[in-house]
């Protein structure tokens, strides 16, 4: 049965708004009358607007869910359905439950879809920036196999662990960019105001000044003229390369580049490695044929060259090749994940197997991050620190010269 959301007065007059079930919307104004409101606006929400318009059910124009907070929802509902609650009840009570306006309306549509004869894969495909292909899949397997809640808690745990992997990296890397910043800001502070000021008590004198100040006083004029050029210079290049990284030839090349860089580029390749073995893991223990569980891995990859090397893996597998042997020939995948697969396929314990590769190669990439991250603080901050003694000497050494001339 259709959800719809309503807003109405109550006879004191009070606003009083909601969801609620009915066949159609005049059904809906029916059911309010019927609790002495009156109805000021019902609206259809999710697939009620489909049934009410004939078509297609429209997307959300704004995610409901982040990483964290769907995650967080997978769990809940696991729990629910793994409890023996019927996914209807379960459904009910999350959005009993939630205090976002938003979250209800869309288990709200969950739910009027269950209601209405569909699978529960079928209802969040109604939500595709909500629910992606892998969810969706892992969901359909579940449903097929008659174990949800158990196919679920695996969800919710995939989750959960990529959620971590990403927030350990991304932890790893934040100081050195802020301090990176904090940086950059200080040097164009003394470039354009501190430097300038000192300067100005030199000026009169027409004595020579040191080679140090005269290329500080250059770099200060230079910034305070065109520094506006120059940063719309790089602005500009910014955009021209986030346009040309829409092109999938160019993306694709830029990111085969980037992974050869030294260190980030192991960074990038373990990662991605990590979140396509472990979704390739979850889906192959959850029943989805290896087929279209290696498609829907591979869509899970950011790195363009790796998702194509994975592709190209998946039509290896489909002529006949075992994923072992596709991987191994593909050099941007580390050599574990190969060796993984091959011992899973042998001793038939393929999700297993991907799911330990994929466990070693997060936690390696943590380690890396975290040695990159403890390298380059120090770095950055003995760069910051010979930059700012550059300045400072460039101020001070006329000031010396000045007091040699007075004696």
């Amino acid at each position: 049965m259709p959800a719809y959301k309503f807003e109405a007065l109550d006879e004191a007059g009070k606003a009083q708004s909601g969801l609620l079930e009915a066949d159609n919307a005049k059904a809906a104004r029916a059911q309010l009358r019927s609790r002495q409101l009156v109805p000021l606006a019902v609206n259809p929400v999710g697939g009620a607007a489909a049934n009410d318009a004939g078509g297609a059910a429209p997307r959300l124009s704004r995610r409901v869910f982040n990483a964290t907070a769907l995650a967080v929802w997978t769990r809940q509902l696991a729990g629910l359905v793994a409890s023996g609650l019927p996914l209807e009840r379960a459904l009910t009570a999350l959005g009993d439950e939630s205090d976002n306006p938003r979250q209800r309306e869309l288990v709200a549509h969950l739910k009027s879809e269950v209601n209405a004869g569909s699978t529960f894969a079928r209802a969040l495909a109604g939500a595709p920036r909500e629910f992606d292909e892998v969810y969706r899949a892992v969901v359909a397997a579940g449903e097929q196999s008659g174990a949800l809640g158990v196919v679920l808690e695996k969800l919710a745990d995939d989750l959960e662990q990529r959620q971590a992997l990403r927030a350990k990296v991304t932890g790893a890397m934040l100081y050195p960019g802020i301090v990176s910043l904090v940086a950059v800001l200080i040097v164009i502070v003394l470039m354009t105001y501190v430097v300038p000021q000192i300067a100005n008590v030199f000026t009169s004198s027409k004595r020579a000044l040191p080679t140090l100040t005269v290329v500080m006083l250059a770099l200060s004029a230079f910034i305070r003229h065109w520094g506006w050029a120059v940063g719309l210079l790089l602005g500009a290049g910014v955009a021209a390369y986030a346009g040309a990284r829409r092109n999938e030839d160019f993306r694709r090349s830029t990111d085969a580049a980037f992974l050869r860089l030294p260190l980030f580029g192991r960074l990038a390749r373990g990662y991605n490695a990590a979140r396509f073995g472990g979704t390739l893991a979850m889906l192959a223990g959850a029943g989805v044929p290896i087929l279209k569980a290696l498609q829907s891995a591979a869509e899970t990859v950011n790195n363009r060259a790796m998702r194509a090397d994975a592709l190209e893996a998946l039509v290896q597998v489909r002529e006949g090749a075992s994923l072992a042997s596709a991987l191994a020939a593909k050099p941007r995948f580390p050599g574990l994940l190969a060796m993984f697969a091959r011992l899973g396929e042998q001793t038939g314990q393929l999700p297993v197997m991907l799911g330990r590769a994929s466990a070693q190669l997060s936690a390696e990439v943590q380690r890396r991050a975290m040695s990159a991250a403890t390298i380059i603080e120090p770095l950055l901050i003995v760069v910051m620190g010979l930059v700012v003694v550059l300045i400072m000497l460039a101020v001070m050494m006329p000031i010396i010269q000045l007091n040699t001339w007075v004696r």
